[in-house]
């Protein structure tokens, strides 16, 4: 049981135990008692931060005047925004807080989040845990806070560092803090801790981590502080509550001393307007040159014939008409890329309406159209996934069309299908793909079957292969490369065509991977009975299809379905 700690808190008092601290117990950032200037410190003998001060990693090479100068702040003063910010020694989740963050891996282990975070939030906490289906890099997702002190808990999945991709790193690190805060305006919360969003386990050095955490919160709050009462930095360690010490006057400067000294502290790239690595190759946009007006030679001069073979600048070092000599192609390069690939995708589908369509032709559907590039597959699966996750998709898992079994003989997790629940003409295809994607995410990122009951799925209305193969891309590369097989059971001369096609027209590589299935006996061969819930109309087709060959007892309603003359 968690009670109240009476004392006023302080910001280098340890965290652990059952005891809640509410917001007004922990020092605010810009309260009298704790402006111990972190950057004008000099006393070495300070007992609370021994020798922290003396040299600064952050300082300009000595003989280098980076001082004020009349230079203005990228951090001003701003006694709004320093308002809401608190420093706290200790867990985030003894806090009376709206919101307290997570950090933790991608499938949301208990292992792998916060130190004793799961046991003091209680069992329910977890199953909710288990049931959200993962979290990406960068990206939070919300739960209940159970028996913490807090009302929601927000969990979000800091990268991995390395110093090749270091730029990488601190933007997804920028946009986890960004994702928790986003979350916590969308659910009306206004307060939240937040803990160090680095793994010792995945590299990441800790004060450029917290130059990220800092600046990033300093920017969402200059935008939205209207609507976030407080934002507590809670660190658990003596060596980042020293780091958080002294890099926050750089972002979050008390008084114009504190401003004019983080001038010359501040690193060189303290990001753009949301605090992200700027990244200045990508902005680079090559424009036509202006046009210059030619004014005839005095003395004619004979031209010069260039080789056709030659797709660089041709330039003559005795011409001032440079534009003369620039190629088109060349300068095509400063159109949107995104424009580009736009245009090339409607040509694509401008040729495959008007030219001959073997797969429309044969009443498969729409199969031609452009085929997604690994980034633009990935990012149509992020956002169908980040829409699944934001809507009540029930009545669709209700209709029981797809739902996860057991693991096949080999231990793979398995997903069924079934045909005959299909219902077209009452399903909202749109709602079902998202409901799809949402299901088959934490079985693809390893590998996976999937079970397909075609029981008396002939009577009713299918969707045509075209749907089928975009459904495919959104699920994406990891679904094709991780899929080991897919069990069709009681497979007709359509479904047979249909596959035919898929193989020929859509992607070959997985839909080689059908394997068909007559009778259950034979299915249980691949998939254990016990591992596969059954509708019972599949068992009453298996007998009249197969004309009673053998007996099979359902263990699930000890039913046994015999020979017709038998009964």
């Amino acid at each position: 049981m968690y009670q109240t700690v009476s004392d006023t808190a302080d910001s280098g008092g340890g965290g652990g135990g059952d005891y809640v601290v509410k917001l007004e117990q922990v020092p605010r950032w810009s309260d009298a008692e704790q402006r111990l200037s972190s950057l004008a410190i000099q006393d070495d003998d300070s007992p609370l931060f021994p020798n922290l001060y003396s040299v600064d990693p952050l300082a300009s090479p000595s003989g280098v005047d980076t001082g004020g100068n009349g230079a203005s702040s990228r951090f001003p003063v701003n006694h709004d925004v320093n308002a809401k910010i608190y420093l706290w020694r200790g867990d985030p989740w003894n806090l009376e807080v709206d919101a307290v963050v997570n950090s933790t891996n991608e499938n949301l282990d208990e292992a792998h989040g916060s130190p004793g975070l799961y046991a003091a939030a209680g069992p329910g906490f977890a199953e909710e845990c288990a049931a959200l289906g993962g979290c990406r890099t960068g990206m939070a997702k919300i739960t209940n806070a159970y028996d913490l002190p807090a009302t929601r808990v927000i969990h979000t999945v800091g990268p991995k560092y390395a110093v090749k991709y270091h730029t990488a790193a601190e933007n997804a690190l920028s946009h986890c803090y960004r994702s928790c805060l986003e979350l916590l305006i969308e659910n009306d919360l206004q307060s939240i801790a937040v803990g160090c969003i680095y793994k010792e386990a995945k590299n990441y050095p800790r004060e450029p981590a917290a130059h990220v955490a800092i600046r990033t919160v300093r920017r969402f709050l200059e935008k939205q502080k209207e609507k976030i009462m407080a934002v507590v930095f809670c660190t658990t360690t003596s060596a980042d509550t020293e780091i958080y010490k002294r890099l926050l006057p750089l972002y979050f400067p008390r008084d114009k001393l504190e401003e004019e000294v983080a001038v010359s502290k501040l690193p060189a790239d303290v990001g753009d307007e949301n605090g992200e690595t700027i990244i200045y190759e990508r902005k680079i946009r090559i424009n036509p040159l202006p046009t210059v007006t030619k004014t005839a030679p005095t003395t004619p001069t004979a031209p010069v014939d260039l080789p056709v073979s030659d797709n660089g600048l041709k330039i003559r070092r005795s011409s001032s008409f440079l534009d003369t000599y620039l190629d088109p192609a060349f300068m095509s390069i400063s159109r949107d890329p995104d424009e580009r690939h736009r245009e090339q995708r409607e040509k694509a589908a401008a040729q495959a309406k008007g030219g001959f369509n073997c797969g429309k032709l044969l009443g498969f559907g729409e199969l031609g159209g452009p085929s997604l590039s690994a980034a633009e597959e990935y990012s149509l699966h992020s956002r169908c996934l980040a829409k699944a996750n934001s809507l009540n998709l029930s009545e669709i898992a209700e209709m029981r069309i797809v739902y996860r079994g057991g693991v096949d003989s080999e231990g793979r997790p398995v997903m069924v299908v079934v045909g005959a629940h299909f219902l077209l003409r009452c399903l909202d295809l749109e709602r079902f793909v998202l409901y799809v994607v949402k299901e088959f995410e934490p079985l693809i990122q390893k590998p996976y079957s999937i079970v397909y009951f075609h029981s008396a799925a002939s009577l009713q209305l299918q969707p045509d292969l075209g749907w089928i193969r975009r459904l495919q891309q959104i699920l994406g590369r990891k679904h094709q490369r991780n899929l080991h097989a897919i069990y069709v059971l009681h497979p007709t001369v359509g479904v047979k065509a249909a596959i035919l096609a898929l193989q020929l027209f859509v992607d070959g590589e997985v839909w080689r991977k059908v394997i068909y299935v007559d009778r259950l006996l034979q299915l249980f061969k691949y998939v254990p009975r016990e591992q596969l819930s059954i509708p019972d109309f599949v068992f009453q087709h298996d007998l009249e299809v197969n004309g009673g060959k053998g007996l099979i007892v359902d263990p699930r309603t000890k039913y046994v379905y015999q020979r017709p003359h038998d009964q």
